[in-house]
């Protein structure tokens, strides 16, 4: 599995296009915007787009999906339902923030712990991380030891809490309950910024480090 990063929009969020080698097949995780850097992208890849995945409802990762879902007909899978709220008022929270109008939808699927979603031959287990948002996932190839975290963990950093229904104690237990066991070597992509590994972060990481809980 190949994934390319593509920062859009004025936020600068890591929309990963993730491309199935053995059949072409692609993946859009978190299509906040910028359709056509996104499209070139699966252009440079090769790739032809067969399902929109989604980790939070925040409008940087999701205002775009719905116009992509209806450009090429494929499905919106997740968040879990939780996050409902948020892409219910999308277009309030853009006309706020100055941010490209978006329209509310409906996913396909919501998504909830334990579940597979799947593109081409690749299947990615979901692990249901709330505190950044309360129905926020994480998708992870366990073969490519790639995890796709959206919001809940930076590279020297962790996710805002101070949202609606966002939760301090429930994001650092969703860390550290849920991301640390799938081991130190995992490479994960951020919502924002660079990406790392959970080992480097239970090292250094002034909200998570182990060094901090003993």
């Amino acid at each position: 599995m190949k994934c390319a990063l593509v920062p859009v929009t004025a936020y600068q969020q890591n929309c990963s296009v993730l491309l199935c080698e053995e059949t072409g097949k692609a993946a859009v995780v978190d299509p906040g915007g910028d359709i056509e850097r996104i499209e070139g992208a699966l252009a440079q890849l090769g790739g032809e787009l067969e399902v929109i995945l989604l980790t939070h409802g925040h409008m940087d990762h999701c205002a775009a999906a719905d116009v992509l879902r209806q450009k090429y007909g494929v499905k919106i899978i997740g968040p879990q339902k939780e996050d409902a709220f948020w892409i219910d008022k999308l277009p309030e929270w853009c006309q706020m923030s100055g941010f490209p109008h978006a329209d509310a939808f409906t996913p396909d699927r919501w998504l909830e712990d334990g579940d597979t979603v799947s593109f081409g031959a690749q299947t990615m287990s979901v692990l249901h991380c709330p505190g950044h948002t309360p129905g926020h996932v994480v998708f992870y190839h366990a073969p490519s030891k790639l995890a796709l975290v959206g919001d809940v963990l930076f590279q020297g950093s962790i996710g805002r809490t101070d949202f609606p229904r966002g939760d301090y104690n429930t994001l650092i237990t969703s860390i550290r309950e849920k991301l640390w066991p799938l081991g130190d070597d995992i490479t994960f992509v951020p919502g924002h910024g660079p990406t790392s590994t959970f080992g480097a972060e239970r090292q250094s990481n002034p909200f998570v480090a182990d060094s901090r809980y003993g």
